[in-house]
């Protein structure tokens, strides 16, 4: 396997999905390629091969694991290893945004809003989030006090 090859095919993979999420999120498109579990279940399929070549076929670091944090770091030392924490970071991060999209959506938050915090789970996932949670309790909280006035 080349692996910077599957390295850049997962990386671009994924481009399609997120460009929707920017620029065309309420489109039928959107829907039935975001968020319709197809990258889920494509990534998931990419991730469960990796991680049986990994434990049952010896493509893998000699010292690699989960017991320890040499073990780990030896696990994402092989390039296997790295495709196959990178296509999880990728499918959980995708996944992450898609319920950005529509939970905002549904909560009414400002799209200009939402751009930011996708952009920011995109690049740095756990980061985006966060993000996200606190512009929702804010444009939560704006918005009902709003009604209640």
């Amino acid at each position: 396997m080349d692996y910077e090859t599957a390295y850049a095919a997962i990386n671009l993979g994924v481009l399609p999905a997120w460009l929707l999420l920017f620029f065309a999120p309420g489109s039928g498109l959107t829907k039935r390629l975001v968020h319709s579990g197809l990258y889920p279940a494509a990534y998931g399929t990419l991730y469960t091969v990796l991680l049986v070549r990994a434990m049952f076929f010896g493509v893998s670091a000699e010292d690699a694991g989960m017991a320890s944090v040499a073990e780990v770091a030896a696990f994402f030392s092989h390039p296997n290893g790295v495709l196959l924490g990178w296509a999880h970071y990728l499918v959980f991060d995708l996944f992450v945004g898609a319920w950005i999209a529509r939970d905002g959506a549904r909560r009414a938050v400002a799209r200009w809003k939402l751009v930011p915090c996708l952009f920011f789970t995109l690049m740095v996932g756990p980061l985006g989030l966060l993000l996200y949670i606190v512009v929702r309790k804010f444009s939560t909280e704006a918005s009902l006090a709003l009604e209640e006035n």
